[in-house]
C-alpha cells in the first residue's frame, strides 16, 4: 500500500446527539439539499410566470414519492443488506437511496400532476435543471458522514479515509479512496449549474432544453464516477447498473436537447421583462 501524505479524514461520527435524541447527519444534509433545491426550483418557476403555490403542492408529492422510489430502488439491488431485518428498509438514515430511482418516480409524479391540471411541464423541468443538481451537491455530503459512495483506493491529497469496517473486502488493507461523492458535488456546483445558468442568461436554451442539458452534464459525471465506484457487485460488460442508466440518460438528454432546440420557443434572456412574462 503506497504512503499517503495528505487525505480527507473520516468523520468522527455520523450522528448529532441532542440529549436522548439522535439525528443522523445523512438525514440532515439530504433534507437540507432537498429543501434548498425545492426553494430554488419554485422561485425559478415563478420567474417564468408559473403558479408557485401549485408547484409547491406538486413538489411535496414528488419529494415524498421520490424518496419511496429511491429507497425501493436501492433495496431491490441490495437485498442481502436487509436479510433477516426486512424492517431496515425503512431506516433511511442508514444510507441507501438510489438517486435514479428517486428522480424517475419524482419526475413522473410531477409530470402526472401537471398533465392532470392541463399544464405543460417544460417550465417545471427547466426550473429543476438547477434545483436538482443543487440538492444533489448538498445531499452528497451525507454520504461522507456515512462513509459510503467512495471509489477505488487512491493516494491523492484529496483521497478520503475510510474506516476498516466500511472498506470492501478486496481493499481491506487500503486506508484512502477516491471521494466520488465529492467529485459529483463539485461537478454539480462548478459545471452543471453554471453551464445551465450561463446558457439561459444568453438566451441560448429553448423551452425544455434546460433539463436536457442537466441530463447530459449529470449523466457524464455519474458515468465517470461509476467506473471507479466499489459498492456494486453487478457488472455487465464491465459496467454497473447505474453506469448503464447514465448512458441511457445521456442518449435521452441528447435527443431531447436536439428536438427542443429545433422545435421549441425560447424563454428570452433570463432577468429581462420578456423572460418573466414568458
Amino acid at each position: 500500500m503506497p504512503a499517503v501524505f495528505a487525505s480527507i479524514p473520516s468523520p468522527a461520527n455520523n450522528v448529532l446527539q441532542l440529549g436522548p435524541l439522535e439525528i443522523h447527519y445523512y438525514g440532515i444534509l439530504v433534507a437540507l439539499g432537498v429543501g434548498v433545491g425545492a426553494v430554488v426550483l419554485t422561485r425559478r418557476y415563478a420567474r417564468w410566470g408559473g403558479d408557485s403555490e401549485f408547484v409547491q403542492r406538486v413538489l411535496t408529492w414528488a419529494i415524498v414519492l421520490g424518496f419511496v422510489g429511491a429507497r425501493l430502488a436501492y433495496a431491490s439491488t441490495h437485498l442481502d443488506r436487509f436479510e433477516g431485518r426486512w424492517y431496515a428498509v425503512f431506516f433511511i438514515w442508514e444510507g441507501g437511496l438510489a438517486l435514479y430511482g428517486g428522480l424517475t418516480v419524482g419526475t413522473a409524479t410531477a409530470v402526472y400532476m401537471f398533465r392532470k391540471k392541463g399544464l405543460e411541464a417544460w417550465s417545471l423541468t427547466d426550473a429543476a435543471a438547477v434545483g436538482i443538481p443543487l440538492a444533489q451537491a448538498i445531499g452528497r455530503w451525507g454520504n461522507y458522514f456515512n462513509q459510503e459512495l467512495f471509489g477505488t483506493p487512491s493516494d491523492l491529497p484529496w483521497a478520503v479515509e475510510i474506516a476498516p469496517g466500511r472498506r470492501p473486502a478486496e481493499y481491506a488493507d487500503f486506508e484512502t479512496f477516491h471521494p466520488t461523492f465529492l467529485y459529483e458535488s463539485l461537478w454539480n456546483l462548478g459545471i452543471t449549474i453554471p453551464v445551465v445558468l450561463l446558457l439561459e442568461r444568453r438566451g441560448i436554451l429553448k423551452r425544455g432544453s434546460g433539463i436536457a442539458m442537466y441530463m447530459l452534464l449529470y449523466g457524464t459525471i455519474r458515468f465517470l464516477t461509476e467506473l471507479i465506484r466499489t459498492d456494486t457487485d453487478f457488472r455487465f460488460l464491465g459496467l454497473s447498473r447505474n453506469a448503464w442508466v447514465s448512458i441511457g440518460l445521456l442518449i435521452v438528454g441528447a435527443v431531447v436537447l436536439a428536438y427542443r432546440q429545433r422545435k421549441a420557443e425560447p424563454y428570452g434572456v433570463v432577468g429581462e421583462p420578456d423572460a418573466v412574462d414568458a
